[in-house]
């Protein structure tokens, strides 16, 4: 493919344009930013003497949007320093840059006048080739080429970011009739490996594939509201975490998108889908047209399923939005038998069938949901898709569910489900009980569902060929469910070791939120004398939902409470051994963090030869908040690297002061370009891959590059200098200030002491070299020394109950 992206423009810096925008320069990409020129002066701007002509004035739109973006919370942006990639200007003076640029994406407003009025703006200034993208949500792609010019219509395609697009993973790719095949051949391919997302191919038909999907579902469970006898509170419990879907489940995500988001969906399926047989599923239940004509849009208006208030304490408190009375309330709780019957089920397919089977209205609202959603998914092939399995990655990528429709439906049985979808009740509009007849072709072809794992590579059934064809692009992923069973070499409770072919072995953690206990510190000195006796390399990766949330704090509590510091004492041993294993072993060990990698998890990554992250890693040494320092070699690793970055001519406490204050304060990076500018990461050992779904595989090559390469058994370090009471007094007397200026407690500044003293090597009359082990004896003699302390035992049990960090 010899296209390349070297500079883009976008055109629109709205809400959209400028997170686009951001996550470009994310990616390395220049980009220019534009929006129109503002016609009148602020008072501000008047009073300066300032006119329209005014460089400032003119872009004043653009760089407030901009602004705007950058302050917003989640950043759209991996480092404040990428900022510097994005060069805004305006329509008017500006327009004539985009001949310099290899893709333009139009993000005006959502109006095909507007949009159709910027493309007759920009065939003056576009150089033939350069791609073309309008960025909609909704918009047909074909009317907006009328009037368009060859190469223009040829070089086309639509895409819809769903927001915000550096975190939601969907990116659906429209092409029209003109569109040539190697330019969405390019966009795919692109929009994956770059931008990290999940691309799906769509028809040019209404919503495309995940907002047709999407808001079909969510209305439909708005109709079944009244003849089930649900409150908001019920159905986003009942449709949350425990479905599979994300935490702000159905009633809390209108109310951040925002009601007339929704609306404005849902009322355009209802014009432009006439064929739809459900198509009444879109005309609003009179509760949410009452909403929206009382202006409760949720968030941006500060009231809609929810409202935020305070009491009469000052406490805030969420109220709910009773649907029968159309009054706000205190929040009951919901209790459901199904919901404690799900609770234990790890596995999510096994969950849906405990689910399915519920009596009560959690189960009730089950069936009632997902059999209809069954029906219309299954009628909407080939209609906006050739392919289902697309639709299954829109909802996955797109509204966050971790199993798409088809895959719940595999999961129950597609075979066996028949007959419950056509007996249950049709309590929504078009629903007939009835689904496509390709689907009953597929079990006549002997295909009892409608995906299969065939030679550790994902399939799905092919309506063309009647027979299993593998996912595109799956053959390059590797998906450690898909090779497990046939591929594990060891395995105990809370580690497995898979080989992943080449010589490279994998170990996986699989314990609650990854948490390292003794049988994960036992699985990895297990893959490393496996790796070292029958492999090439080791990676340390999983496919969870998070990397690892760190040490098994309920383990040490145990422990500590017990006063049994012998045993406590040997399991951090064991923790520092492991991590020195990993760095001193006489093969490479490539850590493959992701998500939350926290505590031991990280520390872990900093002992690896190579660290392989996704791009949205949240990386961190967060012992403070639960009373202790870290203790699995991060306190000695910081030390080291702030060793090795001392230099003669400048105040070497200062660097110390940098490394001190990034554990001190628990700081956790907010991407894997932060956790580098933090020193978690360092330079020429760490590589990001931007798509999560590629990290294994990307792991599994860098690994293989280290053992081809001639890799060659490190030996621990002996000359690690420490500023011994010259540093000390430094750290002591900043802790004091600190307590004394009341920012942190004074069980705060003994924790900052303890670690004062393992980063300077302890009570030195002077700069000295001392050895890792040297260090990790202090590290592991500290930690244990805060163990002993009530108030650290306080904490770590107000984590254990509450989930988040005490101040005490």
């Amino acid at each position: 493919m010899n296209r390349s992206i070297r500079r883009i423009a976008v055109l629109g810096s709205g809400v959209m344009g400028s997170r686009i925008a951001c996550h470009f320069a994310n990616i390395g990409i220049d980009v220019l930013l534009l929006d129109i020129a503002p016609k009148e002066l602020l008072p501000a701007e008047e009073a300066k003497g300032l006119s329209v002509a005014s460089p400032q004035v003119r872009n004043r739109i653009v760089n407030q949007s901009l602004e705007t973006a950058i302050r917003s919370n989640p950043s759209p942006i991996y480092s404040k320093s990428y900022v510097s990639r994005i060069k805004t200007g305006n329509f008017d003076d500006n327009l004539k840059d985009i001949a310099d640029v290899d893709w333009i994406i139009e993000v005006v407003v959502e109006r095909l006048d507007i949009k159709k009025s910027v493309f007759d703006r920009v065939e003056q200034f576009r150089k033939p080739g350069t791609l073309i993208t309008s960025n909609t949500s909704g918009i047909p792609i074909h009317l907006m080429l009328e009037g368009r010019s060859e190469d223009f219509g040829a070089h086309f395609c639509g895409t819809h970011f769903f927001n915000p697009p550096r975190y939601l993973q969907l990116l659906e790719i429209i092409p029209s009739p003109q569109t040539k095949p190697e330019v969405v051949d390019f966009l795919l391919y692109f929009g994956d490996k770059y931008l990290g997302k999940t691309v799906v191919l769509c028809k040019d038909t209404p919503a495309f594939i995940g907002n047709r999907i999407g808001v079909y579902s969510m209305l439909a469970l708005t109709h079944l509201i009244e003849p089930l006898g649900l409150t908001v509170e019920e159905v986003d419990k009942y449709t949350g975490p425990a479905m599979g879907h994300p935490k702000s489940a159905t009633f809390r995500t209108a109310d951040v998108v925002g009601l007339d988001t929704l609306v404005n969906v849902a009322n355009g399926l209802a014009q432009n889908a006439p064929d739809d047989e459900a198509k009444g599923v879109f005309q609003l239940p009179s509760f949410i047209a009452k909403m929206v004509e009382q202006k409760w849009l949720g968030e941006k208006t500060k009231q809609g399923f929810y409202k935020k208030v305070k009491d009469a304490q000052g406490q805030s408190e969420i109220l709910s939005l009773n649907l029968q009375t159309f009054e706000f309330a205190s929040q009951q709780k919901v209790k459901s038998s199904t919901l404690e019957a799900t609770k234990g089920v790890e596995d999510i397919r096994k969950r849906m069938k405990v689910y399915e089977k519920g009596t009560d209205k959690a189960g009730e609202l089950f069936r009632a949901m997902h059999y209809p959603l069954f029906e219309y998914v299954s009628n909407r092939v080939p209609e906006i898709t050739d392919d289902f399995f697309r639709i299954d990655d829109g909802m996955r990528a797109g509204f966050g569910w971790e199993i798409g429709p088809f895959e719940v439906w595999d999961a129950l049985g597609v075979k066996e489900t028949l007959a419950k979808i056509a007996a249950e009740p049709k309590r929504l509009p078009g629903q007939t009980g009835e689904v496509a007849a390709w689907v009953h072709e597929m079990l006549a072809a002997g295909c009892d569902s409608f995906y299969q794992v065939i030679g550790g590579v994902r399939h799905y059934y092919d309506i063309k060929s009647k027979a299993y064809q593998p996912i595109p692009g799956s053959s390059s992923l590797i998906v450690l469910d898909h090779i497990r069973d046939s591929k594990t070499v060891w395995k105990n409770s809370g580690v497995t070791l898979t080989d992943l072919g080449d010589g490279v072995l994998n170990c996986e953690f699989h314990t609650k939120l990854n948490t390292i206990g003794g049988d994960v510190l036992q699985g990895i000195n297990k893959a490393i004398d496996l790796a070292e006796k029958d492999f090439k390399a080791l990676v340390i990766a999983n496919d969870g939902k998070n990397f690892s949330a760190g040490a098994n704090i309920g383990m040490i509590f145990m422990m500590a409470v017990e006063q049994d510091y012998d045993e406590l004492n040997m399991a951090v041993r064991m923790f520092q051994n492991t991590s020195m294993r990993i760095r001193y072993s006489a093969i490479p060990v490539v850590v493959a963090p992701f998500n939350l990698t926290l505590g031991g998890g990280c520390e872990f990554a900093m002992h690896a030869d190579w660290v392989q992250l996704h791009a949205e890693t949240y990386m961190g040494l967060v012992e403070f908040g639960v009373g202790v320092i870290p203790g699995g070699g991060g306190s000695k690793e910081f030390a080291l690297r702030a060793s090795d970055e001392f230099k003669a001519d400048q105040i070497v406490q200062n660097t110390l002061k940098d490394k001190f204050l990034t554990i001190g304060q628990a700081k956790v990076s907010t991407s894997a370009v932060e956790a580098a500018e933090l020193g978690y990461l360092q330079a020429g050992k760490y590589g990001i891959t931007m798509n999560r779904a590629r990290l294994l595989a990307d792991a599994k090559a860098k690994a293989l590059e280290l053992a081809e390469a001639g890799y060659i058994q490190k030996a621990p370090r002996t000359d690690i200098r420490v500023l011994g009471n010259q540093g000390l007094g430094i750290v002591y007397a900043g802790a004091n200030s600190m307590y004394a200026g009341n920012y942190i407690s004074e069980h705060d500044q003994k924790i900052s002491e303890k670690l004062g003293w393992v980063m300077c090597g302890g009570d030195l009359s002077a700069p000295t070299e001392v050895s890792e082990q040297y260090l990790l004896d202090l590290e592991r003699e500290a930690f244990l020394q805060l163990t002993a302390e009530k108030k650290t035992l306080e904490r770590i049990q107000f984590m254990l109950t509450k989930g988040k960090p005490l101040r005490n």
